[in-house]
């Protein structure tokens, strides 16, 4: 299950289909530099995005319902 202190490439590498919620999302950013150093609630929260909807989107996505 995803926290949100996953790096986001680390996510999009492991887990595909969560770029499709990261774009929803307005975070475009998954292959820019600071998406390999940035965890996901930062990069959320550095584009004003609810981090706990993200977080349970992401979680439906690859299959681990919260």
């Amino acid at each position: 299950m995803l926290t949100g202190a996953e790096k986001i490439t680390d996510v999009v590498e492991k887990y595909p289909q969560s770029v499709e919620v990261f774009q929803k999302y307005g975070m475009h950013c998954f292959g820019c530099m600071a998406a390999r150093f940035e965890n996901v609630e930062q990069g959320a929260m550095a584009h004003g995005i609810d981090v706990p909807s993200l977080i349970k989107d992401l979680n439906k996505a690859i299959g681990n319902q919260s």
